[in-house]
C-alpha cells in the first residue's frame, strides 16, 4: 500500500482530498493528511477506510519528520513559504513532493540534487499557476506544430463570485486568502512587453491602467496586471515575443473603487496605526482625510472619490466604513489588517454561495504570411462553500498529477512545472471530466 502524506487541510485541499479517497481503493492508497484541527481532517476523510486523521505542527521539522519517512509522496497545502523547509526533508528522505505554489529561488536551486536523487518534485500546478500553464502550453505547442510564429500572449485569471450568488454591490467575495487579496500588486512594478516595448505599472498606477476582458455568458471583466510577467518568457519558450502580458480578473468597476483604498494608504502593511485597538471603520477612514470641521468624514471621503472619478459612494457606505458604533479591535493593526477585518465581515463566503474561476488566454500568431488569433476561456462555478471552484481548480490538478506520479506515467525528475505534454496533456483530459474545460474561438485576422 502506498502512502500519500497531505500537509494540510484547509479550504483548497477539499477537492484534492476527495479525489484521492475516491481513487484510494482502485490503487491501493493510503492517505494521510494532517491539519492543526484534527475535526477539519476527519470531516473530510468522512470514515473512509483508506484515509488516516493526523493532528500535529507540519511547521515542525521534529513533528512532521516520522510521517515524511513513512510517505511514498508528500503533497505540501501549506502557506508558499514553508514549502522549501518540506522540500529539503524530502530531499533528504529520498521523497517525491507535489506543491500548487510558485517555484522559489530556493526551491529551484535544490533542481540539481533532486535530479541526482531521481525525485520529482512538482511546482505550480494548482490554477494560477497551474491550469494556466498547461492549457497555453498545449495551444502553444499546437501552433508550434504547425510551423506557426507567437506575437502576442495575454493570459488572465480571477478568483470571482458564481452569478447566483453575486448579491452585493462589489460584485465580488473572497474564495481565497483575505490578506493575499487586500496587499495584491505590492511590492514591485508590474512589467510586461507590449509590441516590442517594456512597459512598468507602479503599485499606485496598478488599478487604473485595466485591459476589459468580455468572456462569453458571464459579461465583462476588468485584467489588471501581475507583477511579474517577463519570467514567464523563458519558461514558454518565448524570450523574443513582442508582446506577452498576464492578469488578474475582477468584475467590472471594482478596480476603480479598490483604487480609492490604495491611493488613501489603506492597503499599507508597513507600520502600526496609532491606538489601533479603539478604532470604528469612521475613525478609521478619518484618519486618511484632513481635518476639516465644515465637512463630515462621508462629504471628504466623497470629494477624494471624485478626483478619481467615482461620484456614487454606495459601494464603500455598503462595507459599513462610516459605522462609528463598532470598535474594530486590533492591537498595534497596519492599516491593511484593518481594512481586511472590515472587508471580510462583509464579503466572506456564506455557506449557500458559490464561487467561480474564470481564465482567458488571448494569442496572436502568424502562420503562411496570415495572422490569426485565439481566444481560450475557462469558467469553473463551485459546487459549495466546501468544494468550492477555487478548490477544484488548485485541488484537481494537484490530485491527478499524485496519480500519475504514484502510477509510473511521468518519467520527468528535477523541480519542474507542468509545461511538457507528458504532464498536461492527462491532467488537461481528466480535468475536462470534472468540468474544467476551455472552449477557442480561432479568427483570421486582417
Amino acid at each position: 500500500m502506498k502512502k500519500i502524506l497531505v500537509l494540510g487541510a484547509g479550504l483548497s485541499a477539499s477537492s484534492l482530498i476527495r479525489y484521492l479517497l475516491e481513487h484510494a481503493v482502485e490503487f491501493n492508497w493510503q492517505l494521510r493528511v494532517v491539519d492543526q484541527s484534527i475535526d477539519l481532517v476527519k470531516r473530510k476523510l468522512n470514515n473512509h477506510p483508506n484515509g488516516v486523521a493526523l493532528s500535529f505542527n507540519a511547521l515542525d521539522k521534529n513533528e512532521r519528520w516520522e510521517e515524511l519517512a513513512g510517505a511514498d509522496l508528500v503533497i505540501s497545502m501549506l502557506p508558499a513559504r514553508f514549502h522549501i523547509d518540506v522540500a529539503r526533508d524530502c530531499l533528504e528522505l529520498k521523497k517525491h513532493l507535489i506543491t500548487p505554489s510558485y517555484v522559489s529561488a530556493e526551491m529551484k536551486a535544490l533542481d540539481a540534487e533532486v535530479k541526482a536523487a531521481g525525485l520529482l518534485f512538482m511546482n505550480e500546478i494548482g490554477v494560477d499557476p497551474g491550469i494556466d500553464h498547461m492549457s497555453a502550453m498545449r495551444i502553444i505547442d499546437e501552433i508550434r506544430a504547425k510551423g506557426g510564429e507567437i506575437t502576442c500572449f495575454k493570459s488572465y485569471c480571477g478568483g470571482l463570485i458564481a452569478p447566483e450568488s453575486d448579491n452585493n454591490p462589489w460584485n465580488y467575495k473572497f474564495t481565497w486568502n483575505p490578506r493575499n487579496v487586500v496587499l495584491a500588486g505590492q511590492g514591485g512594478t508590474a512589467q510586461y512587453i507590449d509590441r516590442h516595448q517594456y512597459k512598468n505599472i507602479s503599485y499606485a498606477q496598478l488599478f487604473r491602467r485595466l485591459d476589459q476582458i468580455e468572456v462569453d455568458g458571464y459579461g465583462v471583466f476588468d485584467g489588471y496586471a501581475n507583477r511579474d510577467s517577463l519570467s514567464y518568457r523563458p519558461v514558454y519558450g518565448m524570450e523574443n515575443i513582442p508582446t506577452l502580458y498576464r492578469g488578474t480578473l475582477r468584475r467590472a468597476g471594482f478596480c476603480q473603487a479598490w483604487n480609492i483604498f490604495v491611493q488613501l494608504g489603506m492597503t499599507d502593511d508597513t507600520y502600526p496605526m496609532f491606538d489601533s485597538a479603539n478604532l470604528t471603520p469612521r475613525n478609521f477612514v478619518n484618519s486618511f482625510m484632513p481635518f476639516n470641521e465644515a465637512f463630515t468624514v462621508e462629504e471628504k471621503f466623497q470629494q477624494f472619490c471624485s478626483d478619481y472619478g467615482i461620484h456614487d459612494i454606495s459601494r464603500f457606505q455598503w462595507l459599513g466604513l462610516f459605522d462609528d458604533s463598532t470598535v474594530i479591535g486590533i492591537e498595534n493593526a497596519t492599516p491593511a489588517q484593518l481594512l481586511e477585518h472590515i472587508l471580510v465581515n462583509k464579503l466572506s463566503l456564506a455557506p449557500s454561495d458559490k464561487d467561480m474561476i474564470v481564465m482567458v488566454h488571448q494569442f496572436e500568431y502568424e502562420l503562411n504570411n496570415q495572422r490569426f488569433s485565439i481566444e481560450s476561456s475557462m469558467v469553473n462555478l463551485g459546487q459549495d462553500h466546501v468544494f468550492t471552484a477555487m478548490s477544484n481548480t488548485v485541488g484537481l490538478p494537484v490530485a491527478v498529477c499524485a496519480k500519475l506520479m504514484l502510477t509510473g506515467a511521468i518519467h520527468e525528475t528535477g523541480v519542474r512545472i507542468p509545461i511538457s505534454a507528458e504532464v498536461y496533456n492527462p491532467i488537461l483530459n481528466e480535468l475536462e471530466r470534472y468540468g474544467i474545460s476551455f472552449k477557442e474561438k480561432e479568427l483570421v485576422l486582417a
